[in-house]
Order: C-alpha cells, then sequence, then structure tokens
C-alpha cells in the first residue's frame, strides 16, 4: 500500500481509539464500583440501545473480513457462514433470549446454578465460558494482524505481533475502567460505523453492475477460474465424504452456537425486563438480517471485481477480500478516492475488532470472578472485590490471547469463529437447554454435560487437520492428525447432549422439583428476575 493509503488509515484508526477511551474515561467517572453497574451496566439500556449493542458485538471481524473473503474464494460454499450465522439468531429469540434474561443475573452459569448445587455448575460453566471466550478472541486478534499487515506492506509479520499485542492491551483497558456500559457504547458506535460502510460498499458493487445482480454473480464466477461450480455447493466442502460431513458439522456449529456463546447471552441483563430483552434481539435481528446480506454482494463482489487470485496472494485465508475491493471501488491504488475508501474500510474493521474483543473479554472477566472466584472461594465474595478480581482477569484473558492470536495468525477468521461456536454449541448449549426444559435434570447431569462436551471438542480441535498434518496446519511439521474434519460439531455436540442425559440418569440426586417449579414460573413470567 501507499504511504498516502498508510497515513490516512493509520489517521482513522487514531480517531476510533481515542473516541473509545474518550467513552471509557466518561463512564469510569460516572461508575459506582457495584458488581451490576460493571457486569450489566446497570441495566439502563433500552431495546433499541441494546439491539445495536448485540448486533455491534455479533457483527465480527469474521463476519466483516472472513465470509466475505470465503465467498470471494470458493462462491457458494462461503455462503454457509452468512445464513448459519444469520438462523442462529432465531434459535436465540425464541429458545433462549427472554428466558434467559428472567433467570439469570450476569452470566449463563447463573441460569443453570438456580436450580442446582452451585459450586461444581458454576466451576464447569465458568470453565467453559472462558474457554470460548479465548477461542473467540483468537479470531479477532488474527483480523486485526491481518488488517495491519496488509496496510503496511502485506507481509510484516512485526506489524502483525505490535498490532495483536496494541488490540490486546485496548480491550484490557476498554473492560478495567470502562466494564459493561463502556462497552456497550463502543458497540453501537462500531455498528452504526460498520453497517453505514457495508451499504456504502454494497451500493457501489451494485452500481458497478448497474442493480443486475445475475451479471455479477456471472463476473464473479468466470473470473474465479472455476466457471458455474463456483455458483453451486461442492467447491470447498464437496470433494469426498469426509468434506461433506465437515460441511455438515460446521453448519450444526453455527446454526446452535449463538445460544451458547457468553458474551452474546450477557447482552441480555442490561435491558431492564424480559421484554426488552426479547426487543432487543428483534431489533439485532434486522441488523444483523441485513449485514448478513450484503456480505453477500461483498463476497461475490470481490470475485469478480478483484479476482480469487489477487485476494489469495494478498491473504492466503481470503481476510482482506473487503479492504481490497473497497479499494478497487474507490478507483484504483494511485487514486484519491481508492485511497480513502481503502483507508476508511480498513477504519472500521479494526473498529469493529476492537469492540467484539471488548465484550467478548468483559464476559471472560466476568465468568471468572463471578463463577470461579466466587465459586473457589469458602466466604462469599463482597461485590466489590469480585469486581476488582474481574478487572485482573481481563489482564490474564488478554495475555493469553494475545499469544493464541500470534500463533494462528496465518487462519481465517471465519474458520476460527467456527470453531468457537462448536466448543459454545458443545458445552454451553445443552446445560442450558436442560436446565430451562427438563424437570429431572441433576447436577451431575449439568455438570457431565458442559464436560461432556468441551472435553471432546478440544481433543477433536487438537487432534484435526487445523492443528497438524496439512500444510495450512498450526503446525504443519507435526502429524497428531486422527480425525479428519476441521470442525468436531457434528460429534461433540451430541456428546453434549448424550453426556447430560447419561449423568442425569445416574445420578442418586433427586431432582429438586420445588426449585424446578419456581425457576419454570420465573423463566416463564418474569417474577423474581433481578
Amino acid at each position: 500500500m501507499t504511504g498516502n493509503h498508510q497515513t490516512l488509515a493509520l489517521l482513522l484508526f487514531g480517531v476510533f481509539v481515542a473516541i473509545t477511551l474518550g467513552i471509557t474515561t466518561w463512564v469510569s467517572r460516572h461508575r459506582h464500583g457495584s458488581a451490576e453497574e460493571f457486569y450489566a451496566g446497570g441495566r439502563l439500556f433500552s431495546p433499541m440501545e441494546n439491539g445495536f449493542a448485540i448486533a455491534g458485538d455479533y457483527m465480527s471481524a469474521a463476519s466483516f473480513l472472513g465470509i466475505s473473503g470465503l465467498i470471494a474464494l470458493f462462491g457458494y460454499d462461503g455462503l454457509l457462514y452468512s445464513v448459519g450465522f444469520l438462523v442462529a439468531w432465531l434459535v436465540v429469540l425464541f429458545l433462549v433470549a427472554e428466558l434467559v434474561r428472567n433467570c439469570g443475573r450476569f452470566t449463563l452459569a447463573d441460569v443453570v446454578a438456580a436450580r442446582m448445587s452451585e459450586r461444581p455448575v458454576r466451576i464447569a460453566a465458568g470453565t467453559s465460558s472462558v474457554t470460548v471466550s479465548v477461542l473467540y478472541l483468537v479470531a479477532q486478534m488474527v483480523g486485526a494482524g491481518s488488517l495491519v499487515a496488509l496496510l503496511l506492506g502485506g507481509t510484516s509479520e512485526a506489524a502483525q505481533t505490535w498490532t495483536v499485542i496494541g488490540v490486546g492491551a485496548l480491550m484490557v483497558v476498554y473492560v478495567s475502567f470502562g466494564g459493561m456500559r463502556a462497552t456497550t457504547w463502543i458497540q453501537i458506535v462500531k455498528a452504526v460505523l460498520l453497517m453505514g460502510g457495508a451499504i456504502a460498499l454494497t451500493v457501489l458493487v451494485l452500481v458497478r453492475f448497474h442493480g443486475d445482480f445475475d451479471q455479477l454473480l456471472r463476473s464473479a464466477a468466470e473470473r474465479s477460474g472455476h466457471g458455474k461450480s463456483f455458483l453451486a455447493p461442492g467447491l470447498k466442502y464437496g470433494g469426498d465424504w469426509t468434506a461433506r460431513l465437515d460441511f455438515i458439522s460446521l453448519g450444526l456449529a453455527l446454526v446452535l452456537g449463538t445460544a451458547g456463546l457468553p458474551h452474546i447471552l450477557s447482552r441480555f441483563y442490561t435491558v431492564p425486563t424480559a421484554r426488552a430483552a426479547r426487543r432487543s434481539v428483534v431489533w439485532s435481528i434486522g441488523l444483523i438480517g441485513g449485514f448478513y446480506l450484503m456480505t453477500i454482494v461483498l463476497g461475490f463482489g470481490a470475485a469478480a471485481i478483484v479476482g480469487p487470485d489477487a485476494v489469495r496472494g494478498s491473504n492466503a485465508a481470503g481476510n482482506t477480500a473487503v479492504p481490497l475491493l473497497a479499494l478497487d471501488l474507490g478507483g484504483g491504488a494511485s487514486s484519491t478516492g481508492g485511497t480513502v475508501l481503502f483507508a476508511v474500510v480498513a477504519a472500521i474493521a479494526f473498529a469493529t475488532i476492537l469492540a467484539v474483543v471488548a465484550g467478548i473479554t468483559l464476559a471472560s472477566s466476568a465468568s471468572v470472578a463471578h463463577d470461579l472466584y466466587a465459586s473457589l472461594r469458602r466466604r462469599r465474595a463482597k461485590p466489590r472485590s469480585e469486581v476488582a478480581v474481574a478487572r485482573a482477569a481481563a489482564v490474564g484473558v488478554g495475555v493469553v490471547a494475545i499469544a493464541l492470536g500470534l500463533l494462528a495468525r496465518d487462519l481465517n477468521v471465519a474458520f476460527l469463529v467456527g470453531l468457537a461456536f462448536a466448543v459454545a454449541a458443545s458445552a454451553n448449549l445443552p446445560v442450558l437447554l436442560y436446565s430451562l426444559f427438563w424437570r429431572n435434570f441433576t447436577t451431575r447431569g449439568a455438570v457431565w454435560s458442559v464436560y461432556g462436551g468441551l472435553v471432546p471438542a478440544l481433543v477433536l480441535v487438537v487432534l484435526s487437520p487445523v492443528v497438524s498434518g496439512s500444510p495450512g496446519s498450526l503446525f504443519p511439521g507435526v502429524d497428531l492428525q486422527y480425525f479428519p474434519l476441521d470442525n468436531p460439531g457434528l460429534v461433540s455436540i451430541p456428546a453434549g447432549f448424550l453426556a447430560g442425559w447419561l449423568g442425569t440418569v445416574t445420578s442418586t440426586e433427586a431432582p429438586d422439583e420445588a426449585r424446578h417449579a419456581e425457576t419454570e414460573v420465573r423463566a416463564l413470567t418474569g417474577a423474581g428476575a433481578v
């Protein structure tokens, strides 16, 4: 990239960072130091504000950079991510949003522990939530590294390294000083910027093809080198039975994983009532639905205008397709329009990453403090000491995410998020659904359900082509590949449900009918909800 691109994009990066730090500073001066303030922003947000914040939380670097890149490289098969991420919201709306808001207080473990023995359930659910959050954070770090490496010359490993470290440091500052209130406003600002940028690029792509979407698809197919097969299923997931099973596994993970993501579930606690939580999801579905429809246009636009070879040449995983598309739509690398549009898109993508990592870090630090720390202490922790632990946990989570982000920097960000979704669907969703809907569910069933999904998911990822045994692996020189699928969801999600059932039917503990009845009434009516 030219010096103009670098200067303008870095200037816009700086403006957004300054605005977000300003929000954090303003919030930190008005905070009360209570757990409710830190974890839930005082439950003062309106459904529209929370809907924008949820959309900001959900529309991550994987969505903006990764999905568009996968569509540009693999055509129809890349669409699975757009469809899966969008359909997943129907599961959230119909099954969990209102019930979770009524039953819980700050975290997923609150919902499960409402009718179980608290200590073992909180430790299990807290461990799972932190694991999912760290995996999701890694994807955002990789996206940040790819973006800034492209900006500074495309191959600068030092730039990638320092970017990942810088993003990690900023997310710790946002969470430690601003808590949920600052994080929410950062996500609202980011959602507005991202929707504006996506709309502008989509309009420019359609104008380039005179509003003819059919012509856009034909051009993308011709430029791809694959012809009509680019627009048909099978380019990435249709080779053999292993690839087809991987397709099913990924689809399950994407559709079921959202309802188990800790940073999404925690957003339902920032509104005053369950009705407001449900209306928040309706707002977010409108925003998210529109956005994912636009990623389809951007992905095929990148294939038709930039070309898969140029996208792959810039970043093998396709993470830089949208910035390259913006450069071309603005008039090319040497034009003022190209420079401005590229810089704006790069800055929006960077803002996207910063906002999402803040939300995930807050959710994981809440799990460490509210679930793990509070459960491992013999005496109940005071709210202020719990918040202090949450701030310290944000630093620890940031360090781990930075280390893993540097390790995984050559993988596609949407693919990495697919792994996080698989772990969430395997470990968190079964225990959540059983707790809400199964009268006879017991503490042993809850603990077995979490570990029965979490452990197989992690073990299968370690034994998969993602980690070793193939040229694109994290460790290409090592071969520990015994599981053929990239995504473990097809095996680990049923394992989580099966382990929960098995733990319950073999438990000697009698189900607590009274607590279940109390939880059911509270979940369905909101009576007694915090």
